[in-house]
Protein backbone atom coordinates (compact mmCIF):
# COMPACT_ATOMS: atom_id res chain seq x y z
CA UNK A 1 0.00 0.00 0.00
CA UNK A 2 1.35 3.41 -0.97
CA UNK A 3 2.02 5.91 1.75
CA UNK A 4 -0.39 8.79 2.21
CA UNK A 5 1.23 12.14 1.38
CA UNK A 6 2.01 14.13 4.53
CA UNK A 7 -0.18 17.08 3.50
CA UNK A 8 -3.19 14.83 2.82
CA UNK A 9 -2.70 12.86 6.01
CA UNK A 10 -2.49 16.07 8.00
CA UNK A 11 -5.74 17.32 6.57
CA UNK A 12 -7.59 14.06 7.25
CA UNK A 13 -6.41 13.88 10.90
CA UNK A 14 -7.06 17.31 12.40
CA UNK A 15 -5.18 18.24 15.58
CA UNK A 16 -6.82 19.05 18.92
CA UNK A 17 -8.97 22.15 18.84
CA UNK A 18 -6.94 25.08 20.24
CA UNK A 19 -8.02 28.19 18.33
CA UNK A 20 -6.15 30.75 20.43
CA UNK A 21 -2.92 28.76 20.50
CA UNK A 22 -3.24 27.90 16.80
CA UNK A 23 -3.74 31.55 15.83
CA UNK A 24 -0.94 33.65 14.43
CA UNK A 25 -0.53 37.24 13.33
CA UNK A 26 -0.97 36.15 9.72
CA UNK A 27 -4.22 34.32 10.46
CA UNK A 28 -5.64 37.31 12.35
CA UNK A 29 -4.66 39.66 9.52
CA UNK A 30 -6.12 37.27 6.93
CA UNK A 31 -9.39 37.15 8.86
CA UNK A 32 -9.56 40.94 9.08
CA UNK A 33 -8.73 41.44 5.39
CA UNK A 34 -11.35 38.86 4.43
CA UNK A 35 -13.97 40.67 6.52
CA UNK A 36 -12.96 44.09 5.21
CA UNK A 37 -12.92 42.91 1.60
CA UNK A 38 -16.35 41.33 1.98
CA UNK A 39 -17.85 44.52 3.35
CA UNK A 40 -16.20 46.97 0.97
CA UNK A 41 -16.95 44.80 -2.07
CA UNK A 42 -20.70 44.59 -1.58
CA UNK A 43 -21.94 46.76 1.29
CA UNK A 44 -22.39 49.54 -1.24
CA UNK A 45 -24.69 47.26 -3.23
CA UNK A 46 -26.89 46.62 -0.21
CA UNK A 47 -27.05 50.29 0.66
CA UNK A 48 -27.92 51.13 -2.95
CA UNK A 49 -30.62 48.42 -2.99
CA UNK A 50 -32.06 49.69 0.29
CA UNK A 51 -32.20 53.26 -0.97
CA UNK A 52 -33.79 52.17 -4.25
CA UNK A 53 -36.51 50.37 -2.27
CA UNK A 54 -36.96 53.39 0.04
CA UNK A 55 -36.01 51.44 3.15
CA UNK A 56 -35.40 53.41 6.33
CA UNK A 57 -31.96 53.67 7.93
CA UNK A 58 -33.24 51.39 10.70
CA UNK A 59 -34.25 48.71 8.19
CA UNK A 60 -30.93 48.95 6.34
CA UNK A 61 -29.08 48.76 9.66
CA UNK A 62 -31.09 45.67 10.64
CA UNK A 63 -30.32 44.13 7.24
CA UNK A 64 -26.59 44.60 7.83
CA UNK A 65 -26.89 43.29 11.40
CA UNK A 66 -28.79 40.17 10.33
CA UNK A 67 -26.31 39.29 7.61
CA UNK A 68 -23.29 40.01 9.82
CA UNK A 69 -24.47 37.94 12.77
CA UNK A 70 -25.60 35.11 10.49
CA UNK A 71 -22.22 35.06 8.75
CA UNK A 72 -20.33 35.33 12.03
CA UNK A 73 -22.10 32.44 13.75
CA UNK A 74 -21.95 30.06 10.79
CA UNK A 75 -18.32 30.92 9.98
CA UNK A 76 -17.15 30.38 13.57
CA UNK A 77 -19.23 27.26 14.27
CA UNK A 78 -18.51 25.48 10.98
CA UNK A 79 -14.80 26.31 11.04
CA UNK A 80 -14.45 24.95 14.58
CA UNK A 81 -16.65 21.94 13.87
CA UNK A 82 -14.71 20.84 10.77
CA UNK A 83 -11.35 22.46 11.63
CA UNK A 84 -11.26 23.98 8.19
CA UNK A 85 -11.26 27.62 7.02
CA UNK A 86 -14.95 27.78 6.12
CA UNK A 87 -15.85 31.39 5.42
CA UNK A 88 -19.50 32.36 5.00
CA UNK A 89 -20.55 35.52 3.17
CA UNK A 90 -23.67 37.20 1.93
CA UNK A 91 -24.47 36.89 -1.73
CA UNK A 92 -22.96 39.86 -3.57
CA UNK A 93 -24.76 38.98 -6.83
CA UNK A 94 -27.90 38.57 -4.73
CA UNK A 95 -27.48 42.11 -3.41
CA UNK A 96 -27.00 43.31 -7.00
CA UNK A 97 -30.19 41.49 -8.02
CA UNK A 98 -32.11 43.31 -5.28
CA UNK A 99 -31.14 46.75 -6.62
CA UNK A 100 -33.48 46.23 -9.56
CA UNK A 101 -35.95 43.74 -8.04
CA UNK A 102 -36.55 45.10 -4.53
CA UNK A 103 -38.28 48.35 -5.61
CA UNK A 104 -40.92 46.34 -7.50
CA UNK A 105 -42.32 44.51 -4.44
CA UNK A 106 -43.30 45.42 -0.91
CA UNK A 107 -40.68 44.89 1.76
CA UNK A 108 -42.70 42.18 3.62
CA UNK A 109 -43.13 40.34 0.29
CA UNK A 110 -39.36 40.55 -0.26
CA UNK A 111 -38.81 39.04 3.21
CA UNK A 112 -41.17 36.22 2.21
CA UNK A 113 -39.10 35.65 -0.93
CA UNK A 114 -35.93 35.57 1.19
CA UNK A 115 -37.52 32.85 3.33
CA UNK A 116 -38.47 30.79 0.28
CA UNK A 117 -34.88 31.00 -0.99
CA UNK A 118 -33.55 29.97 2.44
CA UNK A 119 -35.93 27.01 2.69
CA UNK A 120 -34.82 25.82 -0.75
CA UNK A 121 -31.21 25.97 0.45
CA UNK A 122 -32.09 23.87 3.50
CA UNK A 123 -33.88 21.30 1.34
CA UNK A 124 -30.94 21.06 -1.05
CA UNK A 125 -28.57 20.57 1.87
CA UNK A 126 -30.68 18.06 3.79
CA UNK A 127 -31.48 15.94 0.75
CA UNK A 128 -27.89 15.99 -0.51
CA UNK A 129 -28.88 16.96 -4.04
CA UNK A 130 -26.46 19.89 -4.23
CA UNK A 131 -24.39 18.43 -7.04
CA UNK A 132 -27.31 17.01 -9.02
CA UNK A 133 -29.25 20.29 -8.93
CA UNK A 134 -26.35 22.22 -10.42
CA UNK A 135 -25.74 19.59 -13.08
CA UNK A 136 -29.25 20.16 -14.46
CA UNK A 137 -28.52 23.82 -15.17
CA UNK A 138 -25.94 24.34 -17.92
CA UNK A 139 -22.96 26.08 -16.41
CA UNK A 140 -22.86 28.63 -19.23
CA UNK A 141 -26.42 29.77 -18.48
CA UNK A 142 -25.70 30.13 -14.78
CA UNK A 143 -22.61 32.20 -15.60
CA UNK A 144 -24.53 34.33 -18.11
CA UNK A 145 -27.30 34.91 -15.55
CA UNK A 146 -24.72 36.11 -13.06
CA UNK A 147 -22.99 38.37 -15.61
CA UNK A 148 -26.30 39.86 -16.73
CA UNK A 149 -27.35 40.67 -13.18
CA UNK A 150 -24.04 42.36 -12.43
CA UNK A 151 -23.62 44.12 -15.78
CA UNK A 152 -26.24 46.78 -15.10
CA UNK A 153 -24.49 47.64 -11.85
CA UNK A 154 -21.05 47.68 -13.50
CA UNK A 155 -21.95 50.21 -16.17
CA UNK A 156 -23.14 52.54 -13.42
CA UNK A 157 -19.51 53.55 -12.98
CA UNK A 158 -19.42 55.13 -16.42
CA UNK A 159 -22.88 56.71 -16.37
CA UNK A 160 -21.96 58.27 -13.01
CA UNK A 161 -18.95 59.89 -14.69
CA UNK A 162 -21.33 62.31 -16.43
CA UNK A 163 -22.03 64.05 -13.13
CA UNK A 164 -18.85 63.63 -11.02
CA UNK A 165 -16.15 63.06 -13.60
CA UNK A 166 -13.15 63.82 -11.38
CA UNK A 167 -14.35 61.47 -8.64
CA UNK A 168 -14.98 58.55 -11.01
CA UNK A 169 -11.68 58.99 -12.87
CA UNK A 170 -9.73 59.16 -9.59
CA UNK A 171 -11.34 55.98 -8.30
CA UNK A 172 -10.90 54.10 -11.58
CA UNK A 173 -7.23 55.06 -11.96
CA UNK A 174 -6.52 54.16 -8.32
CA UNK A 175 -8.22 50.80 -8.81
CA UNK A 176 -6.20 50.02 -11.94
CA UNK A 177 -2.84 51.04 -10.46
CA UNK A 178 -3.32 49.09 -7.22
CA UNK A 179 -4.74 46.15 -9.19
CA UNK A 180 -1.43 46.04 -11.06
CA UNK A 181 0.75 45.80 -7.93
CA UNK A 182 -1.48 44.63 -5.04
CA UNK A 183 -4.77 43.29 -6.47
CA UNK A 184 -6.11 42.17 -3.09
CA UNK A 185 -6.34 45.78 -1.95
CA UNK A 186 -7.56 47.41 -5.18
CA UNK A 187 -11.19 47.85 -4.10
CA UNK A 188 -10.34 49.05 -0.59
CA UNK A 189 -7.80 51.58 -1.91
CA UNK A 190 -10.24 52.83 -4.55
CA UNK A 191 -12.79 53.40 -1.78
CA UNK A 192 -10.25 55.37 0.28
CA UNK A 193 -9.30 57.42 -2.79
CA UNK A 194 -12.98 58.11 -3.47
CA UNK A 195 -13.49 59.32 0.10
CA UNK A 196 -10.44 61.58 -0.14
CA UNK A 197 -11.53 63.11 -3.45
CA UNK A 198 -15.11 63.52 -2.18
CA UNK A 199 -13.79 65.37 0.86
CA UNK A 200 -11.65 67.62 -1.33
CA UNK A 201 -14.66 68.43 -3.53
CA UNK A 202 -16.94 69.06 -0.56
CA UNK A 203 -19.25 66.13 -1.39
CA UNK A 204 -19.28 64.47 2.04
CA UNK A 205 -22.24 65.22 4.33
CA UNK A 206 -21.82 64.04 7.93
CA UNK A 207 -24.64 66.19 9.31
CA UNK A 208 -26.77 63.10 10.02
CA UNK A 209 -23.93 60.80 11.03
CA UNK A 210 -23.88 59.29 14.52
CA UNK A 211 -22.31 56.29 16.20
CA UNK A 212 -24.97 53.80 17.26
CA UNK A 213 -25.39 50.09 17.78
CA UNK A 214 -27.55 48.15 15.38
CA UNK A 215 -31.07 47.30 16.48
CA UNK A 216 -32.81 44.37 14.80
CA UNK A 217 -36.07 45.32 13.09
CA UNK A 218 -38.50 42.42 12.78
CA UNK A 219 -40.62 42.37 9.62
CA UNK A 220 -43.51 39.92 9.36
CA UNK A 221 -43.21 38.27 5.94
CA UNK A 222 -45.95 38.05 3.37
CA UNK A 223 -45.87 35.73 0.39
CA UNK A 224 -46.39 36.80 -3.19
CA UNK A 225 -45.90 34.70 -6.29
CA UNK A 226 -44.42 37.63 -8.18
CA UNK A 227 -41.89 38.27 -5.38
CA UNK A 228 -41.01 34.58 -5.10
CA UNK A 229 -40.49 34.26 -8.86
CA UNK A 230 -38.68 37.57 -9.38
CA UNK A 231 -36.57 37.48 -6.19
CA UNK A 232 -36.70 34.13 -4.37
CA UNK A 233 -35.98 31.76 -7.27
CA UNK A 234 -33.26 33.88 -8.96
CA UNK A 235 -31.70 34.51 -5.53
CA UNK A 236 -31.56 30.74 -4.93
CA UNK A 237 -30.03 30.04 -8.34
CA UNK A 238 -27.47 32.81 -7.99
CA UNK A 239 -26.57 31.67 -4.46
CA UNK A 240 -26.00 28.12 -5.64
CA UNK A 241 -24.22 28.98 -8.88
CA UNK A 242 -22.09 31.95 -7.87
CA UNK A 243 -21.50 31.34 -4.16
CA UNK A 244 -21.82 27.71 -3.09
CA UNK A 245 -20.25 26.07 -6.12
CA UNK A 246 -17.10 28.26 -6.25
CA UNK A 247 -16.97 28.37 -2.44
CA UNK A 248 -16.78 24.59 -2.27
CA UNK A 249 -14.26 24.59 -5.12
CA UNK A 250 -11.96 26.89 -3.12
CA UNK A 251 -12.00 24.48 -0.18
CA UNK A 252 -11.36 21.48 -2.43
CA UNK A 253 -8.53 23.25 -4.27
CA UNK A 254 -6.64 23.76 -1.01
CA UNK A 255 -7.15 20.19 0.14
CA UNK A 256 -10.11 20.46 2.51
CA UNK A 257 -12.59 17.63 1.86
CA UNK A 258 -15.31 19.02 4.11
CA UNK A 259 -18.72 17.47 3.28
CA UNK A 260 -20.88 19.90 1.33
CA UNK A 261 -24.36 18.99 2.58
CA UNK A 262 -23.87 20.15 6.21
CA UNK A 263 -22.42 23.44 5.00
CA UNK A 264 -25.36 24.18 2.70
CA UNK A 265 -27.83 23.09 5.37
CA UNK A 266 -26.24 25.30 8.03
CA UNK A 267 -26.24 28.38 5.80
CA UNK A 268 -29.84 27.68 4.83
CA UNK A 269 -30.95 27.42 8.47
CA UNK A 270 -29.12 30.66 9.33
CA UNK A 271 -30.80 32.34 6.36
CA UNK A 272 -34.23 31.20 7.58
CA UNK A 273 -33.59 32.50 11.11
CA UNK A 274 -32.34 35.92 10.06
CA UNK A 275 -34.54 36.58 7.01
CA UNK A 276 -37.29 38.32 9.09
CA UNK A 277 -34.66 40.87 10.13
CA UNK A 278 -33.68 41.65 6.53
CA UNK A 279 -31.07 39.02 5.62
CA UNK A 280 -31.32 38.02 1.97
CA UNK A 281 -29.21 34.95 2.67
CA UNK A 282 -25.74 33.76 3.62
CA UNK A 283 -23.73 31.30 1.54
CA UNK A 284 -20.27 29.84 1.14
CA UNK A 285 -17.70 32.50 0.30
CA UNK A 286 -15.25 32.13 -2.57
CA UNK A 287 -13.01 35.19 -2.93
CA UNK A 288 -12.80 35.97 0.79
CA UNK A 289 -12.52 32.27 1.58
CA UNK A 290 -9.43 32.03 -0.61
CA UNK A 291 -7.80 34.62 1.67
CA UNK A 292 -8.15 32.18 4.57
CA UNK A 293 -7.43 28.86 2.87
CA UNK A 294 -4.05 29.69 1.35
CA UNK A 295 -0.54 29.70 2.83
CA UNK A 296 -0.65 33.46 3.44
CA UNK A 297 -3.22 32.85 6.17
CA UNK A 298 -1.01 30.32 7.99
CA UNK A 299 1.87 28.13 6.80
CA UNK A 300 0.28 25.12 8.54
CA UNK A 301 -2.90 23.93 6.74
CA UNK A 302 -4.12 22.39 10.01
CA UNK A 303 -4.29 25.81 11.62
CA UNK A 304 -5.79 27.90 8.84
CA UNK A 305 -9.22 27.40 10.35
CA UNK A 306 -8.24 30.13 12.81
CA UNK A 307 -8.19 32.71 10.01
CA UNK A 308 -11.86 31.95 9.30
CA UNK A 309 -12.67 32.04 13.02
CA UNK A 310 -11.13 35.50 13.30
CA UNK A 311 -13.04 36.58 10.21
CA UNK A 312 -16.22 35.51 12.02
CA UNK A 313 -15.23 37.48 15.11
CA UNK A 314 -14.69 40.60 13.01
CA UNK A 315 -18.06 39.99 11.30
CA UNK A 316 -19.68 40.01 14.74
CA UNK A 317 -18.01 43.28 15.72
CA UNK A 318 -19.00 44.95 12.44
CA UNK A 319 -22.55 43.67 12.77
CA UNK A 320 -23.09 45.35 16.12
CA UNK A 321 -22.17 48.65 14.45
CA UNK A 322 -24.59 48.16 11.58
CA UNK A 323 -26.37 51.46 12.29
CA UNK A 324 -23.08 53.32 12.19
CA UNK A 325 -22.09 51.66 8.93
CA UNK A 326 -25.44 52.56 7.35
CA UNK A 327 -25.11 56.18 8.50
CA UNK A 328 -21.53 56.30 7.19
CA UNK A 329 -22.58 55.25 3.71
CA UNK A 330 -25.40 57.80 3.91
CA UNK A 331 -22.76 60.50 4.28
CA UNK A 332 -21.07 59.48 1.03
CA UNK A 333 -22.12 60.96 -2.32
CA UNK A 334 -24.26 58.71 -4.49
CA UNK A 335 -21.58 58.60 -7.19
CA UNK A 336 -19.03 57.16 -4.75
CA UNK A 337 -21.40 54.38 -3.68
CA UNK A 338 -22.28 53.50 -7.27
CA UNK A 339 -18.64 53.60 -8.39
CA UNK A 340 -17.21 51.41 -5.64
CA UNK A 341 -20.02 48.90 -6.17
CA UNK A 342 -19.20 48.75 -9.89
CA UNK A 343 -15.45 48.39 -9.32
CA UNK A 344 -16.02 45.60 -6.82
CA UNK A 345 -17.98 43.66 -9.45
CA UNK A 346 -15.45 43.86 -12.27
CA UNK A 347 -13.93 40.48 -11.42
CA UNK A 348 -17.31 38.76 -11.11
CA UNK A 349 -18.50 40.20 -14.42
CA UNK A 350 -15.33 39.09 -16.20
CA UNK A 351 -15.55 35.58 -14.79
CA UNK A 352 -19.23 35.35 -15.61
CA UNK A 353 -18.74 36.40 -19.22
CA UNK A 354 -15.69 34.17 -19.68
CA UNK A 355 -17.48 31.12 -18.31
CA UNK A 356 -20.64 31.90 -20.27
CA UNK A 357 -18.73 31.93 -23.55
CA UNK A 358 -16.37 29.04 -22.79
CA UNK A 359 -18.48 26.33 -24.47
CA UNK A 360 -18.94 26.95 -28.20
CA UNK A 361 -22.20 24.96 -28.31
CA UNK A 362 -23.77 26.97 -25.50
CA UNK A 363 -22.63 30.45 -26.49
CA UNK A 364 -25.85 31.58 -28.16
CA UNK A 365 -28.18 30.43 -25.34
CA UNK A 366 -25.76 32.03 -22.88
CA UNK A 367 -25.75 35.27 -24.87
CA UNK A 368 -29.55 35.35 -24.88
CA UNK A 369 -29.60 34.74 -21.13
CA UNK A 370 -27.12 37.56 -20.60
CA UNK A 371 -28.89 40.09 -22.83
CA UNK A 372 -32.37 39.48 -21.46
CA UNK A 373 -31.10 39.61 -17.88
CA UNK A 374 -29.04 42.76 -18.48
CA UNK A 375 -31.94 44.48 -20.25
CA UNK A 376 -33.92 45.02 -17.06
CA UNK A 377 -37.03 43.59 -18.72
CA UNK A 378 -40.06 43.26 -16.43
CA UNK A 379 -43.10 41.22 -17.48
CA UNK A 380 -46.06 40.28 -15.28
CA UNK A 381 -44.26 42.05 -12.41
CA UNK A 382 -41.43 39.51 -12.70
CA UNK A 383 -37.86 40.73 -13.05
CA UNK A 384 -35.40 40.18 -15.89
CA UNK A 385 -33.28 37.57 -14.06
CA UNK A 386 -36.11 35.05 -14.27
CA UNK A 387 -36.96 35.84 -17.89
CA UNK A 388 -33.31 35.69 -18.84
CA UNK A 389 -33.09 32.18 -17.42
CA UNK A 390 -36.32 31.14 -19.16
CA UNK A 391 -35.13 32.52 -22.49
CA UNK A 392 -31.72 30.88 -22.12
CA UNK A 393 -33.10 27.47 -21.22
CA UNK A 394 -35.56 27.65 -24.13
CA UNK A 395 -32.78 28.59 -26.55
CA UNK A 396 -30.57 25.86 -25.13
CA UNK A 397 -33.32 23.26 -25.61
CA UNK A 398 -33.93 24.32 -29.21
CA UNK A 399 -30.31 24.69 -30.29
CA UNK A 400 -28.43 21.95 -28.43
CA UNK A 401 -30.72 19.15 -27.27
CA UNK A 402 -30.40 16.23 -29.67
CA UNK A 403 -33.37 14.60 -31.35
CA UNK A 404 -34.26 11.14 -30.00
CA UNK A 405 -33.01 8.26 -32.08
CA UNK A 406 -35.60 6.75 -34.45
Amino acid sequence: MSAVPPSTAALTRPPPLRPLRDSSVSSIVAGFVAMMTGYTSSLALMFQAGRAAHLSDAQISSWIWALSVGMALTTIVLSLRYRAPIVIAWSTPGAALLITSLPNVTYPAAIGAFLVCAILLVLVGVTGVFDSVMKRLPSSLAAALLAGILFRIGIGLFTAAEHDTALVIAMLLTYLVIKRFAPRYAVVTALLAGIAVSAALGLLDFSHFSVALARPVLTIPTFSWSAVISIGIPLFIVAMASQNVPGLAVLRADGYDTPSSPLITATGIASVLFAPFGSHGVNLAAITAAMCTGPDAHPDPQRRYTAAVWCGVFYLIAGTLGATIAALFGAFPRTLVISIAALALFGSIMNGLANAMADMRQREPALITFMVTASGLTLLSIGSAFWGLVAGVLAYAILTVRKPAA
